[in-house]
């Protein structure tokens, strides 16, 4: 145990020749001097300097330790190449919660860092059902369609954006049912898994094309949890959708200027062969608001505008809901996540028009125009069913492209407990 470092928290002030140090050490310990401000993202500075340090396991000791506390301590402490290795403090209950939390966080991380050489869409889809099956046991049934199938069932969208890489998209279509076989769906969840993001023929920049592995984040955020709210004694019916392909040039790709019309009849001018998430995710709404929940939830790494709008601690927020909307930000709050709204009005479904088709998916210009997170959600509006309360997540802060002062490089999986948390209504 001599390789064990305790981390103490203390609002103490540093002894004076540390100056104005947020973490001191003495023998075999290191002490988090908290300060006036917000605490826990001074716990995640701390975890990220320690860990920086090189040390890899640690104790959390001492009476001011929470449960919120040692979560952004794990948050900090985390690198794509280790979790890491923590020793909780606090009751079973409360040790419980975050055994789930950091296994279910882990997971995502896991899926989302690996390489996009390793993570085909279908190896997506099979990952994410055999870990649900895992986890979830007898009660998870689940199907995976893919190649030419997805034609066969009309879903356009996914087999359009996928068919020009060598290997097949596919839709996974996954139910959690506690209750029995004819129980109604409370919930659907429905996550963007593209493996890998060239941006087709609306080709990226190498730099901006180097992070892409990340971008079926949504994927991996929505089946994490739904892992987390089963772990936690989830008694509802879930049914789970992710629309996974690999966005790839080649001469079965698709085309700017293709026109696709999806299974609703809404038909849909390709402008950018970049903004192909909402393509794919179209169907999986569509899929999501045929099982008649009264709820569906998507996650996505859907667009840079959302990045510029909430910057990369924030994860953005959609719905013609305002009360799921406000319930979001609540839930989000209850775990210590950061969500933020931004403006929906049904006029945002008019601003890709197009001369050829019902709407194209994005504008013909650089980021889609002014706007274009909103323009974004408005798109997918067109395929959520008026009777459904639909929250569309943009996941700003799911990857940092570079380590920082909170988060290592990689995945960092924020968004998977506010998810958890709707679900549990």
């Amino acid at each position: 145990m001599s390789d064990v470092m305790k981390i103490y928290l203390t609002e103490d002030a540093p002894a004076a020749h540390w100056g104005s140090a947020d973490v001191t050490f003495t023998a075999g310990q290191a002490n988090i001097h908290l300060q006036a401000g917000d605490q826990l993202r001074q716990v995640q500075q701390a975890g990220r300097k320690l860990r920086g340090q090189g040390i890899n396991e640690v104790a959390l000791e001492g009476a001011l330790w929470d449960l919120h506390t040692q979560w952004a301590f794990a948050q900090g402490f985390a690198t794509a190449k280790q979790i890491g290795k923590i020793a909780w403090t606090g009751d079973d209950a409360v040790k419980k919660v975050l055994d789930d939390r950091r296994d279910s966080a882990a997971f995502a991380r896991q899926l989302i860092n690996e390489t996009p050489e390793n993570l085909a869409p279908v190896t997506l889809a099979n990952q994410a059902a055999q870990w649900l099956t895992k986890v979830g046991g007898d009660k998870v049934s689940y199907r995976i369609i893919e190649g030419e199938a997805l034609l066969e069932e009309k879903w356009i969208g996914i087999h359009s954006v996928g068919r020009g890489s060598e290997r097949p998209p596919a839709l996974l279509e996954l139910d959690y049912n506690p209750l029995g076989e004819d129980a109604p769906v409370s919930a659907a969840l429905v996550g963007k898994g593209i493996t890998f993001d060239s941006g087709g023929y609306s080709i990226k920049a190498s730099e901006g094309m180097l992070g892409m592995k990340c971008d079926m984040g949504g994927a991996a955020t929505v089946t994490a949890a739904l892992g987390l709210a089963i772990k936690s004694g989830l008694n509802k019916r879930i049914k789970l959708f992710l629309c996974c392909a690999e966005n790839l040039i080649s001469g079965r790709a698709y085309k700017l200027g293709d026109i696709l019309t999806y299974k609703n009849g809404v038909s849909v001018e390709v402008v950018n062969t970049d903004a192909e998430g909402r393509l794919v995710l179209a169907d999986g709404l569509q899929a999501a608001c045929e099982t008649g929940a009264p709820l569906v939830i998507d996650a996505a790494t859907l667009t840079g505008a959302a990045v510029m709008a909430v910057g990369t601690s924030y994860n953005a927020i959609f719905s013609p809901s305002r009360e799921l909307i406000s319930r979001t930000q609540e839930k989000a709050s209850s775990v210590a996540e950061q969500v933020w709204p931004l403006p929906l009005e049904p006029w945002h479904k008019e601003m890709c028009p197009s001369a050829y088709a019902d709407t194209a998916n994005s504008r013909p210009v650089k980021g889609g125009g002014a706007g274009g997170a909103s323009n974004a959600a408005g798109f997918l509006w067109r395929f959520v069913s008026d009777d459904t309360q639909w929250l569309h997540m943009d996941l700003a802060s799911a990857f940092a492209d570079t380590a920082n002062g909170l988060w290592a490089a990689g995945a960092t999986a924020h968004g998977v407990l506010t998810i958890a948390e709707l679900l549990q209504d």
